[in-house]
């Protein structure tokens, strides 16, 4: 596959071997003042802990803003790239000048530099890094593997952290507030989008790990015995809805069957591990 060539290599390396170098003095930190910074309408970052921004303010209030802020020079100003968390925080901390390095970047670069600064951070959660990916693909042209090469992934991450956008949007605001990690997300994927939020919602009451996730969702895709036929189960709701419940309630897969006399419950497990939870979640009191 070929790369095209205007773009820097070297993401690797961090920042610097992103950033268009200027020779002489253009590279030196200068401190510019926050009134003319513009805020990147690009910032990757859609959330900011309020806690954590008052944190960086105290520091900053004791030490100074240590890391120079990126941005990009305009007309009227400059425009943020990178740091808008030392930004908010010098503001915070009640300064009015903030260290900054200074760089002439076209669009692609001031989102590309924002992703990846907030990437090498770990500043982004599983949805922010998806959306940010979409609009380098969508605006920029990236294929999956140059973005992988870009921002240090492998291409089956990045192919990972783009299926996070297809999901039900419940299973996503999990995601985003912390309730589900990006591997509970991708196993509740495999689902159809119409019970991705109701999987949800047992992972998050059950408090399933990513593998009882996957194995759950393997369970619910596994087609039914072939005696429980369609017509059959069309002929009683009820029994279906029942099931449905059940299988929701305990986290693990549920047959109903009836019979002349009644019937019979079948609910299945792998593993002592899991037959103690059940135990537990049945009888009320600890195996």
């Amino acid at each position: 596959m070929t790369v095209r060539s205007d773009r820097p290599q070297g993401l690797g390396r961090g920042l610097a071997a992103l950033i268009p170098q200027r020779s002489g003095a253009g590279s030196a930190t200068q401190e510019i003042p926050i009134a003319s910074i513009r805020h990147n309408p690009r910032q990757p970052r859609l959330r900011m802990d309020d806690a954590a921004l008052a944190t960086l303010a105290a520091s900053i209030r004791e030490h100074g803003v240590i890391q120079p802020v990126l941005v990009s020079e305009m007309l009227d100003g400059y425009q943020l790239v990178a740091g808008e968390r030392r930004v908010r925080a010098a503001q915070m901390a009640g300064l009015d000048r903030v260290p900054a390095v200074v760089r002439q970047l076209a669009d692609r670069q001031q989102l590309e530099l924002a992703l990846v600064e907030n990437l090498q951070r770990e500043d982004l959660d599983p949805l922010e890094a998806a959306h940010a990916y979409r609009q380098l693909i969508d605006e920029f042209g990236f294929t999956q593997e140059e973005l992988a090469a870009r921002v240090s992934r492998a291409r089956s991450t990045v192919a990972n952290t783009l299926r996070l956008l297809e999901l039900h949007p419940a299973v996503q605001a999990a995601v985003i507030d912390g309730r589900l990690s990006e591997g509970h997300a991708r196993a509740i994927g495999g689902l159809p989008a119409e019970t991705q939020a109701r999987v949800a919602d047992t992972v998050v009451e059950q408090e399933l790990s990513v593998r009882q996730t996957e194995e759950l969702v393997r369970r619910l895709r596994e087609p039914r015995p072939e005696r429980e036929s369609r017509a059959a189960r069309a002929a009683d709701p009820e029994l279906e809805r029942v099931e449905e419940d059940l299988r929701r309630a305990l986290g693990t897969k549920v047959r109903l069957a009836r019979s002349r006399r009644g019937g019979r419950i079948v609910i299945e497990f792998y593993g002592d591990d899991e037959l103690t939870r059940l135990y537990e979640r049945l009888v009320g009191v600890s195996a």
